[in-house]
């Protein structure tokens, strides 16, 4: 049940993504022991091609067809076998979810790229960035609009009772809104993109969801204006890498939600011994709360716990144990 005015219940935890491994029936099991008031749809990119982000989401796309090229994904003139794999890789996923999860009544989660990250990741047929093309993002956010409202609409097919929360991944756009994403060459950077039509991009791919939307990004200088105003209910973001408290405090105060990220992704220096705590998780979540002068009732429902990223690069020991440490401390942010 959530608590009615964000799309989970108070005290909630989730994770971001991705997770270490190829075993999806595995994967699926710990979200779901571990995370059962929020559980997500893992994402394994050690399967290969058409399990990365990029390639996941493209396999999604209505009427926009890529391919591998030199390692990278392209526009193609046809859906080929990079293609099919991605699809074939997504409806296997979406089976194991619907048959571990067939019961449930809550919020879960599913992900995929958002338009910029999309635009900055795949190719135009004749080479560049397809972020490069003005055009070309206009087609492709029309593109991922369709495919992202179908896949919703799938999951709510397979999963009748549960409320979908989508998770649109943007690492890509403080970069892509500075002008930072560099040209194929390495040399120059392609022209920004005003902060206008990519909040209207974002738009258009929410509102074709037709479900509450967080959008996550895990970089400096997160635009949370332009993610509020494209009508996001959340963004998700890593703790460690805000600079400046008061845009986030504006954006909370006006109703955002906060997927917090305090739990490390990986162990430190690599070192699985000491696994993640609740109490740490817990107390960083307090800390930014009070330091911007919220009150506590508002935190277990305004906010979710969450790893400071994706986890594909931990190990399955430690995805289990920082999973665990969010849940706890979800529970810690309403037993205060």
């Amino acid at each position: 049940m959530t608590n009615g005015t964000w799309p989970w219940p108070a005290g909630a935890a989730t994770g971001i993504g991705s997770q270490p491994g190829v075993d999806i029936a595995e994967a699926q099991r710990i979200v779901l022991g571990e995370l059962p008031d929020l559980p997500y749809l893992p994402e394994l990119p050690d399967r290969g091609p058409g399990a990365d982000l990029i390639g996941r989401t493209a396999g999604l796309l209505v009427e926009l067809p890529v391919e591998l090229y030199a390692a990278r994904w392209r526009v193609a003139a046809r859906a080929g076998r990079d293609l099919r794999r991605a699809r074939d890789l997504m409806e296997r996923d979406l089976d194991q979810l619907a048959e571990q999860a067939e019961r449930f009544t809550g919020t879960v989660k599913v992900q995929a790229a958002g338009p910029f990250t999309l635009a900055a990741g795949i190719d135009l047929a004749g080479g560049g960035r397809l972020v490069r093309d003005p055009g070309a993002v206009r087609d492709l956010t029309g593109s991922l609009a369709e495919g992202v409202r179908g896949h919703v609409t799938e999951l709510r097919r397979r999963l009748p009772g549960a409320t979908v929360l989508l998770q649109l991944d943007e690492p890509s756009l403080p970069a892509v809104l500075a002008g930072r994403i560099p040209t194929e060459s390495g040399l120059g950077t392609y022209r920004s993109v005003e902060p206008v039509p990519a909040a209207d991009a974002l738009r258009t791919v929410i509102e074709a969801a037709d479900a509450p939307t967080v959008v996550h990004c895990c970089a400096r200088d997160v635009p949370l204006d332009l993610i509020r105003s494209a009508g996001a209910v959340a963004v998700a973001l890593d703790l460690g890498l805000v600079d400046r408290l008061d845009p986030l405090g504006e954006a909370i105060d006006a109703g955002l939600g906060l997927l917090a990220g305090v739990v490390p992704a990986v162990p430190a220096a690599g070192d699985d011994s000491a696994g993640p705590t609740s109490a740490r998780a817990a107390d960083l979540v307090f800390r930014l709360w009070d330091g911007l002068g919220f009150p506590r009732s508002r935190l277990p429902e305004q906010v979710v716990v969450t790893p400071t990223c994706g986890m594909a690069g931990a190990s399955a020991g430690y995805v289990r144990a920082a999973l665990t440490a969010c849940r706890d401390a979800g529970r810690r942010l309403v037993e205060q």
